[in-house]
């Protein structure tokens, strides 16, 4: 696990000042802090930080072929590096080191962009070829690894594994998009089709991008996509023993290092079916972590010292204050973009506990997305059904102003709280997914805009990207919809985005088993039998896993990391909260009503209402707008 950086000339070919692209890899020592390369030639400087994880002291980056055609630098791991390996020495490929980045500029020799397509892993990597002098751009399947980029004034696109490493670039504008400021406050996180910035781009998980001297920047092209049309005609125990087939392989081949390895273990389903299999494979006890809170409620350790105990692990636990607030600025700073997932927290100190033992970690991540995990994939798929057996015109005449009527009761027990489930079902199914989805219902956004603000938006909605990404997904129903937007919406721009930032912010790499491309693809085809029983998502998993796990770790409600933000903001960040509708950083960008942020703050503080979510995004964006020093 590393960090790259770059400059390609994509007009005149200029030379690329060396101590440019130096300041660029600097600024991602975190993510890389046993080595460092910088290369330079006439038009193109690459730059690499390197974490050493597989074959230790014999790849340094930046990394040329043997016979120099081609240099690379790499973030991430090829699991198949070694079966990829021996088929292109079969092909003529020789090599000098025992590492995987060699592998990838082979394999590029071998067959060019399709090189993609036999590389199983997790990545983002920038490759230049000397004879074509074309830059190779390319993401992995689903987005694990990121990639930032952005064309500059003097004519070169500049590219890091972080936006901290474009901002050491001088010509880099600080403006923000005010269409990312939607997206931010719709969805928690700036998702992968903007960025908080305007002209930078990240490059979208499963797309490549060929760079050449005289061509502008051109348009990413998509290498994979994960498709819902077609489905599994098999029995119930032929799917079970097929899944335990691809987890075993997702499993086994992400334990492969040449340093300690180990898991994030929170006794949920996810993390213990990992740590299952793992202690399967491995003829020593796995090392595993767990954070517990000082809140009772918020507290899993139990399940997962039960779990740690049944497969005898090396077991790690550490219980933190549930009083965290003081860490947010460290926070924002990780993030670059402001993100407002507040269990970036919690995943940030099991992360901390994670490194003290080992230097690369396996999580439990993408199950949920690939398999129907969510509460909200489970009701959505209840509520499609339901709101097919429903007249169009009873649905948007009753039940469109009964929603807007009823009020927001968030104080209220989760089965009175009708207003979301209202509004949805008087909407299309994929129109109430987005609204499942979104942490900021639009027309709460809508009051908090300035006029100014509201007219530089025009008729842009941020849930527009989501429906027209789940109108074109290759499905055949409204669940088949709604997970395809959590593997390609959600996931790479809150989830993957999260594990990616906390984990390198202290040097730990950390690997999805879960989300082996098999795996997913095999779930893809899964009937909705298997995916849904009742309010039961993950169904098939939590059969296959029964002679593994006992049914409290398999059938408990999902709970997932919590923090007490709605307690912080009455409590000890009450003064943040009320200081948001008087912040200068924010009054500066024109975008909000005063007056209203003022209200929202109040009306939490003194308990009328819930505001939590809304104030913690505020409370991040001032921050996050602080950090990078933007002009708005």
């Amino acid at each position: 696990m590393c960090g790259i950086a770059g400059i390609y000339h994509c007009g005149t070919i200029k030379p690329v000042d060396s101590r440019r692209v130096e300041a660029m890899t600097d600024a991602l020592h975190h993510r890389g802090p046993d080595g460092s390369g910088v290369w330079v030639e006439a038009g193109v400087g690459l730059g690499h930080r390197r974490l050493s994880i597989i074959d230790i002291a014999g790849s340094p980056q930046p990394m040329h072929s043997p016979d120099g055609r081609a240099t690379i630098v790499f973030n991430g791991e090829i699991y198949n590096f070694r079966e990829l390996r021996r088929q292109l020495e079969q092909l003529g490929a020789s090599f000098r080191t025992d590492g995987d980045t060699e592998v990838i500029l082979a394999a590029w020799q071998a067959w060019g962009p399709d090189c993609l397509q036999h590389l199983d892993g997790m990545f983002a990597f920038a490759l230049y070829d000397h004879a074509s002098r074309q830059l190779f751009l390319a993401r992995d399947r689903f987005g694990v690894k990121p990639l930032f980029l952005s064309e500059l004034s003097d004519g070169s696109v500049a590219f890091a594994s972080e936006l901290k490493g474009l901002l050491a670039h001088p010509l880099l504008r600080r403006e923000v998009d005010p269409l990312a400021v939607e997206d931010y406050l719709a969805w928690g996180y700036v998702p992968d089709h903007r960025s908080i910035l305007k002209g930078v781009h990240k490059l979208p998980a499963g797309h490549f991008m060929l760079l050449e001297h005289g061509k502008g920047m051109p348009q990413p092209k998509q290498w994979w996509d994960i498709s819902f049309a077609e489905r599994h005609s098999g029995r119930m125990p032929e799917m079970e023993a097929e899944l335990l087939h691809h987890l075993r392989e997702g499993v086994e081949s992400r334990m492969v290092a040449d340093v300690p390895l180990g898991a994030f273990l929170s006794g949920g389903v996810d993390s213990s079916s990992v740590v299952a299999l793992m202690s399967e494979i491995s003829p020593d006890p796995v090392t595993t972590c767990s954070i517990g809170f000082d809140v009772a409620s918020a507290d899993e350790t139990s399940y997962a010292a039960q779990v740690a105990l049944r497969f005898g692990t090396n077991h790690h636990a550490r219980t933190v204050s549930s009083d965290q607030f003081d860490a947010i600025d460290t926070l924002a700073g990780m993030f670059d973009e402001p993100f407002a997932d507040a269990s970036a927290l919690p995943t940030w100190r099991v992360c901390q506990l994670a490194r003290e033992h080992v230097t690369v970690a396996l999580s439990g991540d993408g199950a949920d997305e690939a398999m129907a995990g969510y509460r909200r994939q489970v009701f959505h798929a209840h509520e499609a059904r339901a709101r097919s057996l429903m007249p169009r015109l009873l649905r948007e005449k009753v039940l469109g102003p009964l929603g807007r009527m009823y009020p927001k009761a968030d104080w209220a027990p989760r089965p009175l709280r009708f207003k979301t489930t209202l509004l949805s079902l008087a909407g299309e199914a994929d129109e109430g997914y987005a609204r499942a989805l979104a942490t900021t219902a639009p027309e709460v956004r809508a009051t908090l805009y300035s006029q100014d603000f509201a007219r530089q938006l025009g008729d842009y909605h941020a849930e527009r990207p989501l429906l027209d990404l789940m109108g074109k997904a290759p499905a055949r129903d409204a669940l088949d919809r709604a997970q395809y937007a959590d593997l390609k919406f959600w996931m790479p721009g809150d989830i993957l985005t999260k594990v990616d930032r906390t984990s390198m912010a202290v040097s730990l790499e950390a690997r999805e088993p879960l989300l082996d491309h098999r795996l997913v693809e095999f779930a893809a085809r899964l009937p909705r039998r298997a995916r849904i029983k009742g309010t039961q998502g993950k169904y098939l998993l939590k059969k296959a896993m029964e002679r593994y796990l006992p049914d409290d770790i398999l059938f408990r409600p999902k709970q997932g990391f919590v923090t007490p933000i709605a307690e912080w903001l009455r409590g000890p960040l009450a003064g943040d909260a009320r200081a948001i509708g008087t912040s200068a950083t924010l009054a500066r960008t024109g975008w909000f009503e005063s007056s209203r942020l003022r209200d929202i703050a109040d009306a939490h503080i003194a308990g009328r209402a819930d505001h939590s979510r809304l104030l913690w995004q505020l409370v991040m964006l001032e921050k996050s707008l602080t950090k990078l020093g933007v002009n708005s």
